[in-house]
Parts: C-alpha cells; sequence; structure tokens
C-alpha cells in the first residue's frame, strides 16, 4: 500500500484581520502552530506517520511541514516541491473576497455586454460568487488567475507515481494547488469525487489518498484539525 498524505498550510491571518487571496508572489509566513500541529494529531490518529515529507518552498508551508513533523516527534528533512507552489491570482493578489468578487462581476458582466458603471454592486458581487463557485466546485480557473489546471493535475500523477510500494509520503501544499489531487483518481471517479465534495481544503486540512495494486482512492478529504 502506497499513501499520499497532503496538508494545507496553517493561518497567515490572526482572528479579526481581514485575510486576502495569497498566492505564489506572497510569502506570508505562519500567525499560529495550532493548526498544523493540529494536522499532525490527525495523522497520528490515522496511524499514518510519514516517511518522507516534502513542502512547496514558501514559508507558510515550509513551517506547517516542520511543525506537523514536530507534533509526530519526528526529526526528519523537509524536501521542497517547487511544483506545487502555490497558484498566481493575478489581478486578484492580496486582495479582499469581496474586492475580488466586485472584480470579477464587473468582468464577466461585461463580456455579457452589460453597462457595468450602470449594475448594482450586489448583482457584482453575485455574479463575481458564481465564478468562484466554480472555481471551488470544479476548479475552473477565474478571468486573470496564472492558473493550469492540466499542469497542476500532471504534476500531482508524476509525483504520485513516484511513491515506492509501502511508503507514506507527506505534501505540504496551498488552496489553489491541492484542489487538482483528485485528478489522481480515475477518470470515472472524478464525476463523482466532484459531487460529494467541494474542492477547497481548510487551513490545516488534511487530504489523504491510497493505492495498493489498482488505482488510487481518496480515503480522506480535508479532514479539520480541532481548532479550525
Amino acid at each position: 500500500m502506497r499513501h499520499l498524505i497532503i496538508v494545507r498550510h496553517g493561518n497567515t491571518f490572526r482572528p479579526g484581520e481581514t485575510p486576502t487571496r495569497v498566492g505564489a508572489r506572497t510569502d506570508l509566513p505562519l500567525v499560529e502552530g495550532e493548526r498544523a500541529r493540529g494536522a499532525g494529531r490527525i495523522l497520528r490518529g490515522l496511524g499514518l506517520v510519514p516517511d518522507r515529507t516534502f513542502a512547496a518552498p514558501l514559508k507558510r508551508t515550509l513551517q506547517t511541514a516542520k511543525l506537523i513533523l514536530e507534533e509526530l516527534g519526528l526529526d526528519a528533512t523537509v524536501s521542497p516541491a517547487p511544483d506545487f507552489t502555490e497558484i498566481d491570482y493575478g489581478p486578484d493578489e492580496n486582495r479582499t473576497e469581496d474586492q475580488v468578487r466586485l472584480r470579477l462581476g464587473r468582468h464577466y458582466l461585461a463580456e455579457e455586454g452589460l453597462d457595468t458603471d450602470q449594475v448594482p454592486e450586489e448583482r457584482l458581487r453575485q455574479r463575481g460568487e458564481e465564478a468562484l463557485g466554480l472555481w471551488n466546485a470544479r476548479g475552473i480557473p477565474p478571468h486573470g488567475w496564472r492558473a493550469d489546471p492540466s499542469a497542476i493535475a500532471a504534476a500531482w500523477r508524476t509525483f504520485a507515481a513516484n511513491i515506492a510500494s509501502g511508503k507514506k509520503v507527506l505534501l505540504v501544499s496551498s488552496n489553489g494547488i491541492i484542489r487538482f489531487a483528485f485528478h489522481l483518481l480515475p477518470e470515472a471517479e472524478r464525476a463523482r469525487f466532484l459531487e460529494e465534495r467541494n474542492l477547497k481544503v481548510s487551513t490545516g486540512g488534511v487530504c489523504v489518498f491510497a493505492r495498493s495494486d489498482g488505482d488510487w482512492r481518496c480515503l480522506h478529504w480535508n479532514l479539520k484539525p480541532e481548532s479550525a
């Protein structure tokens, strides 16, 4: 049996702070370690102690990986995984969710032929939320985001193919990248996966894929630490 354990990094905003879209161009550190440690406790409870650990080369992912290993009592190296660095949110990098909704709403309604100067802000937000909904439900990047779903999916398949039999591998990445891990599943299973789950993974969320002699299976998706 092979196991691929995927964890989203912990919090980069403190309680009361307004979060923004943080992508590949923004290298924020963690503001707390409890969610990362909580992910480590989840792994311990599942009996999944990694043989090797990888993380995207960003402060938030590397710090999360180290805290997970610390929680598990492991003194292990964290290897960089540059193929799993967060996506680039383009014009929405470091914007609040409300700003993102408004920008996307203006873009898509203008494409539909409307004069967006005459459209109420609530309608702009609604249209923007529809675009974000497709991102969370289907992995379709909104306008302006620099993400190649096919390339990210291929990176997941290549990485998983290199996991040796009997090994458990941990990879810490970000929300925009992790949502494409479902492409490890056989094509016939992907539609069901999308019907049953939201692709968005919470900070510190744990996902587990396993493979014996056949195809990869998703055992767990977005297990949330107790602090989440």
